[in-house]
């Protein structure tokens, strides 16, 4: 891998990690289109390590508060009712999909699930899930000529029921095109809760999954020595510094605005992709790097 093109898969991980838009589709997209190696989903999970750090200085005073509070719960029981205790508790729970199903479909997630028709397929499919999910919460919020505004839920709301539901959605996201934000926010739509809040989860609820995964496959890596450790690790500094600004810029969108820029986008990337696969122009495999 080349340093220009680490440089651009590194921006493109930071900007598109944290939208609806699916960051592993668009570094093998990006990749396809230019021309380059697939870049992997080793360099996907280790770059991943980059916009997960930029999630832990964000969230920084809230993660604080939540393990301080998760850890005295271990050791005093009253604290267990204690909310930022709870969502400690409710971000591992919510963990434990995406978990069980990326050790049992490994082969699959770096194999099978990179084909371009499969990634063009989920972004629409998804996409259209995504749409739905705003239009049920903007419904609820303005209401309508018969119909008063509904209050949605925030995090104090959760359980361990939609915490695993939560789960669920994210554990889709091992397949590219559907976006672990998409997945996750989605679901938190449909299952009543804010916007924000919703956000909100799904970022703290990607940060053990990310990291886990990320260290799993610098082990592989060490042991393989099959990745080019200065490009990727020049892409993840790239990526957590462009990540870092798409954070504190979703985070003040999503509580006003529309997902239907992104759904759209979503759709037509996806039949594009459909469009120029199906005409030959791109080819649905591509060589992943042996470097």
């Amino acid at each position: 891998m080349s340093w220009f093109a680490s440089l651009v898969l590194g921006l493109v991980q930071g900007l598109t990690e944290f939208l609806p838009v699916s960051s592993s589709a668009h570094l093998r997209l990006t990749a396809a289109f230019s021309g380059w190696d697939d870049p992997g989903a080793a360099f996907t999970a280790i770059t991943q390590i980059g916009t997960e750090a930029a999630v832990l200085i964000y969230f920084r005073k809230d993660i604080g508060r939540i393990v301080a509070a998760w850890s005295r719960s271990l050791l005093d029981r009253s604290m267990r009712a204690d909310p930022d205790a709870r969502m400690g508790w409710l971000v591992i729970v919510g963990s434990v999909p995406i978990g069980v199903l990326g050790l049992t479909l490994k082969d699959q997630i770096e194999g099978p699930f990179r084909d371009l028709r499969v990634t063009a397929t989920m972004l629409v499919v998804v996409g259209v899930i995504i749409g739905i999910a705003d239009r049920t919460a903007a419904r609820d919020e303005k209401g309508g000529r018969h119909r008063a505004p509904q209050q949605r839920k925030s995090l104090r709301d959760l359980g361990v029921k939609d915490g695993l539901i939560y789960g669920c959605c994210q554990a889709m996201a091992l397949i590219p095109g559907v976006s672990r934000s998409g997945a996750t926010i989605s679901g938190g739509l449909f299952m009543g809760y804010r916007r924000e809040a919703a956000a909100r989860y799904s970022f703290l609820l990607a940060i053990p999954a990310v990291l886990a995964s990320g260290v799993f496959e610098l082990k592989d890596a060490m042991e393989t020595g099959h990745v080019a450790w200065g490009p990727t690790l020049f892409a993840t500094v790239i990526a957590f510094v462009s990540g870092y600004a798409v954070i504190a810029w979703f985070m003040r969108y999503i509580s006003t605005k529309s997902f239907m820029p992104f759904v759209w986008y979503r759709v037509v990337l996806g039949l594009v992709i459909i469009g120029l696969v199906t005409a030959g122009a791109l080819s649905p495999h591509a060589a992943e790097s042996a470097e």
